[in-house]
């Protein structure tokens, strides 16, 4: 655990001692907070609907931008043969850089409570919804950081870890969605729908906590970090 932590904080001091943490934060919240007041204008009513149905698009498009330099660039820089040769467990690197990258979003995420605030000024907020819509972009957010850092560790190209992130996020949203799911037989659109990350998205996003939602999740985000593992174990040993 303390190595986790050390890499926790190793992987922080690196995102904030460059521009890629504060360019990340700016851009998500300005675009978050504009979705916000762009639909608080046009329904003329306080409601955070506008912020919670552009954050799975935010989610989607910048998560792989953070997630495609996790290992691709310790390729790329040969950080990642040190790396391998110091004592320091697969788990242990793999959890550090995930939790950290976590951290990143979760404080995204919170910059966008002015939204929050707003809404609860101009009218009366339900607090289920809220805690809920932003549970589920957290947990959106670790499922896509997962999947996303599998990839890169996939790969030394950048570009191509940023690509196939962004296709695997994008085919787990739709795979659950209805227009989708319309293209086949009803047996195979109900198992595809228990894979499509949008519905689970949009239960939890409705305040009520469904352990099957959460089973998801927590399976998702387990499974791709297991394979991560393997995959440096894989590596090290090649």
């Amino acid at each position: 655990m303390k190595t986790t932590i050390a890499i926790v904080r190793k992987e922080l001091r690196g995102y904030f001692n460059s521009p890629i943490a504060y360019v990340f934060l700016v851009l998500f919240a300005n675009a978050a907070l504009l979705a916000f007041f762009r639909d608080l204008w046009g329904r003329n009513e306080a409601t955070l609907r506008g912020l919670f149905d552009v954050l799975p698009l935010l989610l989607l498009l910048v998560v792989p931008a953070l997630t495609m330099r996790l290992w691709s660039e310790e390729r790329q820089l040969g950080t990642f043969e040190v790396l391998m040769t110091l004592p320091v467990r697969e788990r242990d690197a793999v959890l550090g850089k995930f939790l950290a990258s976590w951290v990143l979003l979760a404080l995204a995420l919170l910059l966008t409570a002015g939204a929050v605030v707003t809404a609860g000024w101009l009218g009366d907020l339900d607090p289920g919804p809220v805690t809920g819509g932003y549970a589920a972009a957290v947990l959106l957010g670790g499922s896509y950081l997962a999947l996303g850092m599998l990839i890169s560790a996939l790969t030394e190209n950048q570009i191509l870890a940023f690509l196939g992130a962004l296709l695997a996020c994008f085919a787990l949203w739709v795979i659950g969605e209805e227009f989708f799911l319309g293209l086949w037989p009803q047996p195979v659109a109900e198992t595809l729908a228990i894979f499509g990350s949008g519905a689970h998205f949009r239960s939890v996003a409705r305040g009520v906590l469904d352990l099957r939602d959460l089973l998801y999740y927590g399976s998702l985000i387990v499974v791709c970090l297991g394979a991560n593992m393997a995959v440096l174990e894989a590596r090290k040993e090649g």
